[in-house]
């Protein structure tokens, strides 16, 4: 079951599920979802002389990924064919009873713009920032404002509450995560790592 506008009001009052810093919940709070706002930061992919990128080698993402924090008042141009990563303003704790799917808002597919290639889902469980999966999939560059609303996160419950959330337990890679993080699929198992 997908939670409406006041159930998310009401688990927001509980504390269960956090949302911070909400700073205008009559405009964020939609009739089954939550707008996030567009942080600052961004992790651009460098268009670099490696052959290829090696998921299973954490060491290699200084090669390929830099950093840039948008000024105060100052836009982040996502031109054309251009894939980034950025954050939301906002941090989450999410429940081990619900899972978060992290979805675009319509406005700006209208104009080519996707806030995720894959990685839609906040799991029971997590806490941190959200790393947006930004493309621009047109013909025009777009100009994406710090603090603008670029994102929105449903909710649903599960059947039970989770046994094993996503954190410490699991030794969960991206947990309590502040920014935008780049890929570390090395860390899996199949790689030689924990998870």
């Amino acid at each position: 079951m997908i939670l409406s506008d006041g159930a998310i009001r009401r688990r927001l009052a509980e504390g269960d599920l956090e949302i911070e810093p909400l700073a205008d919940p009559e405009l964020q709070i939609q009739p089954a979802s939550v707008d996030l706002r567009l942080g600052r930061e961004f992790l651009e992919f460098e268009r670099t002389n490696i052959a290829c990128i090696h998921p299973d080698s954490e060491a290699e993402t200084d090669d390929y990924v830099s950093e840039t924090v948008v000024d105060e008042d100052e836009d982040f141009v996502l031109h054309p064919g251009d894939f980034v990563l950025g954050t939301t303003v906002e941090r989450v704790a999410v429940p081990a009873d619900l899972i978060a799917h992290v979805e675009g808002r319509s406005s700006l597919g209208r104009l080519a713009v996707v806030i995720h290639a894959t990685a839609g889902i906040a799991d029971p469980g997590y806490q941190g920032q959200i790393t947006l999966e930004l493309s621009n999939l047109g013909a025009a560059p777009v100009a994406l404002s710090p603090g603008m609303r670029i994102s929105q996160l449903t909710f649903t419950e599960l059947t039970s509450p989770a046994e094993r959330p996503y954190g410490e337990e699991r030794d969960s890679k991206y947990q309590d995560q502040e920014g935008p993080q780049a890929s570390r699929l090395g860390g899996d198992r199949e790689f030689g790592g924990q998870q």
